[in-house]
């Protein structure tokens, strides 16, 4: 048996969350691979919406376990809440015995959201946009082999690590920012939120995993965020803090590149990004504001508004090449509805020299967009559910896409509820 892998193709937001649920009813585990809580993965279905921030996507599927790998940072604070969440709708994760955490995963302190403001603050205008979560100055530490992992919240020597690790903080507040904010009711915050994550298995993830390999049990590794904002091929330094690409499902679960299957690449029909950085097929005009407005593209974790644009090929080519994508998934094919022209970026001039792939020297500057205009279907699809019902024009889209990225279409999303998924495989 292998891994499954299911990722984004753009700057996160592609909708993986809805995919993942989708999915994991085929699956025996789900494994959330890398980032922390400033992932906000939204799920619909029997007319309620979930935002997951933390938790695996496969959590609704009643005999799936769930799993947080390693390579994620975990919140106390807002795992607790998000569990509590969870309970008022009748899902309780403690008593159901279906979500475990692996003890290699790393802790985000109180601190770290005190580093985390404070430098967005000291970079004004060329800020990251992070979400002030502490995710960055938690990889940090883990890098920097000074971190707390799940695991240490068992030993006895627990608060002395923590103490430890809280003064060097301290100490980086005052020196590079000229204050330590007071922060007692996060820390208490804290503490109850790790007296909470000890009521739940904490586990050898990666033997866990290779143990459901060997029972021949299906795995679906999950990431957050995009391949865009992965912190060696995103568009650094506006990126985020872990390894979003598939590679990252093999160090966050600790699992072997040949346990690897299937890698489900997932895009949006158009694309968005939250923060700064390069977007070279950005429409800051009325087209972008509709994008925005009927996709409802406002961050699930932040709220803040999505930067949206047409779908860019050339990033989507270089994300497809990175992840070893061997489907791809297509969301909100729906938002296009009302379109009479659909843009799609095949090339860019950069420096009046055409390239199709995501250079080093990516800027807003020296990037020019080259589009193709296809006809927009201009009818309803969200309560489409076949292949044989998509008017002639979203055909044509989805036929020109296959044939530039050289991959089938396997799902599209046309809506947000789990049921508005047509399987293209399905005739």
């Amino acid at each position: 048996m292998a891994v499954d892998v299911v990722l984004g193709l753009q700057w996160g937001d592609e909708g993986k969350g809805k995919i993942v649920d989708v999915l994991s009813e085929s699956y025996q585990l789900v494994a959330r691979f890398q980032g922390g809580p400033n992932a906000g993965h939204t799920l619909e279905f029997g007319g309620r919406k979930f935002v997951l921030n933390t938790i695996p996507s496969g959590v609704f599927s009643p005999n799936t376990v769930n799993l947080i790998g390693n390579g994620v940072v975990i919140d106390p604070v807002g795992f607790k809440a998000e569990v509590e969440g969870l309970k008022t709708h009748g899902f309780d994760l403690l008593t159901s015995g279906n979500l475990k955490i692996a003890k290699r995963a790393h802790l985000i302190l109180p601190t770290h959201q005190l580093l985390d403001a404070a430098s967005e603050r000291e970079l004004g205008t060329n800020k990251i946009g992070s979400t002030l979560k502490g995710i960055g100055p938690a990889y940090m530490d883990k890098t920097g082999r000074s971190g707390l992992r799940v695991g240490d919240i068992l030993l006895p020597d627990f608060m002395d690590r923590y103490q430890k690790l809280v003064a060097k903080h301290q100490s980086i507040l005052l020196v590079l920012y000229g204050e330590v904010p007071d922060f007692t009711d996060r820390e208490q915050a804290f503490f109850d939120g790790v007296e909470f994550l000890k009521q739940f298995a904490l586990v050898d993830a990666e033997h866990l995993i290779h143990q459901c390999l060997q029972e021949g049990h299906r795995i679906l590794a999950e990431g957050a965020q995009g391949t865009l904002l992965d912190v060696d091929f995103g568009t650094y330094p506006f990126v985020t803090a872990s390894t979003t690409i598939t590679a990252g499902a093999c160090i966050g679960l600790g699992v072997a590149p040949q346990k690897i299957g299937e890698v489900i690449g997932i895009f949006k029909a158009y694309c968005t990004r939250v923060g700064g950085g390069p977007f070279p097929t950005e429409q800051i005009n009325e087209i972008g504001e509709q994008l925005r407005q009927t996709g409802k593209e406002f961050g699930a974790v932040s709220g803040r508004p999505r930067r949206t644009g047409w779908l860019d090929l050339p990033a989507l080519k270089q994300a497809i090449l990175l992840n070893g994508v061997t489907q791809l998934v297509m969301t909100k094919a729906d938002v296009l509805d009302n379109f009479e022209q659909i843009n799609v970026c095949t090339h860019y001039l950069q420096d009046s020299v055409k390239i199709d792939y995501l250079p080093y020297e990516m800027d807003q500057h020296n990037i020019e967009p080259v589009y193709k205009t296809f006809p927009g279907w201009q009818t309803a699809i969200s309560s489409m559910s076949t292949a044989a019902e998509m008017p002639e024009a979203l055909k044509a889209y989805l036929r020109f896409l296959e044939s530039a990225l050289g991959l089938p279409v396997r799902y599209l999303s046309v809506g947000p509820d789990r049921m508005q998924t047509i399987d293209l495989f399905n005739k």
